[in-house]
């Protein structure tokens, strides 16, 4: 197995970006993974979880992510912003919202939903496609886009994701490329994945039909204990300190030790 495809979300749950390489930053992230954030005037983070407006902006970034178009789905006007000005991009996302809300910056440890896996999600090509085949009237792209994981193994079976944790209180060691990881568990999913990335319309029933299938396609090696409930897919990880300023880079191998 090798890496496919990378891909990054510099303000955390908003659109994301591929790219060829990534850096690992101090803090153990993606350089430029949701390294902004948006807060509401109670500190909470604003996401899909619980604003499903969220749904209907978009952004656009530059090659270097230093600037950012945002715009509302379906509408021309996109408005250019850099992204050292935080102050003008919140009075925008204030309108857009009709609350008042800011963005935060953190560069080196970004802004990830869990602070002890910390790292990149990982999943397969194969495995998506298979929960592709469960949703027909979706597309592959849109199966993506709903899971959101940063790296995207090729060359495995379905679900050979699930190789890269092992039992409970068990930190599994692997290594892409130069890069040495820590898995953790299998990501359990929220309400996110049931909508339409685009519009936030929602597939009727997606999560009971993901968990009945999930079970049902649960490899014969796949460690069941991890699953108290089926509605987890892809790896949380977490990245040593010792592999700060390590890059990933599309076409690097896996390599997981040996039994």
């Amino acid at each position: 197995m090798r890496l496919g495809r990378i891909q990054i979300f510099p303000i955390k749950s908003l659109d994301g970006v591929r790219v060829e390489e990534a850096r690992i930053t101090s803090g153990g992230i993606l350089e430029h993974d949701r390294i902004y954030a948006i807060f509401d005037q109670d500190g909470r983070v604003v996401n899909g979880k619980r604003t499903q407006r969220v749904h209907q902006l978009r952004c656009e970034f530059d090659a270097a992510i230093k600037e950012v178009r945002l715009w509302q789905n379906d509408q021309p006007a996109r408005t250019q912003f850099s992204l050292d000005e935080p102050d003008r991009i919140g009075r925008w996302l204030s309108d857009f919202f009709g609350f008042s809300a800011a963005l935060q910056h953190e560069a080196q440890k970004g802004f990830p939903d869990d602070r002890t896996a910390f790292g990149p999600t990982i999943t397969s090509e194969a495995s998506l496609q298979v929960i592709q085949a469960w949703y027909p009237e979706l597309t592959l792209e849109s199966v993506r886009h709903r899971f959101r994981t940063n790296l995207e193994l090729v060359g495995g079976e379905p679900f050979c994701e699930d190789r890269l944790f092992g039992l409970p209180d068990e930190l599994k060691p692997f290594q892409i490329g130069s890069v040495q990881f820590l898995g953790h568990n299998p990501c359990q999913r929220c309400v996110v994945p049931t909508r339409d990335p685009g519009n936030g319309e929602a597939v009727p029933d997606f999560q009971k039909k993901f968990m009945q299938l999930r079970q049902e396609s649960l490899p014969a090696w796949a460690n069941a204990q991890r699953f108290n409930h089926f509605y987890r897919f892809a790896v949380n990880t977490s990245i040593p300190a010792t592999e700060a300023g390590k890059k990933l880079r599309i076409g690097d191998a896996l390599s997981l030790p040996p039994h």
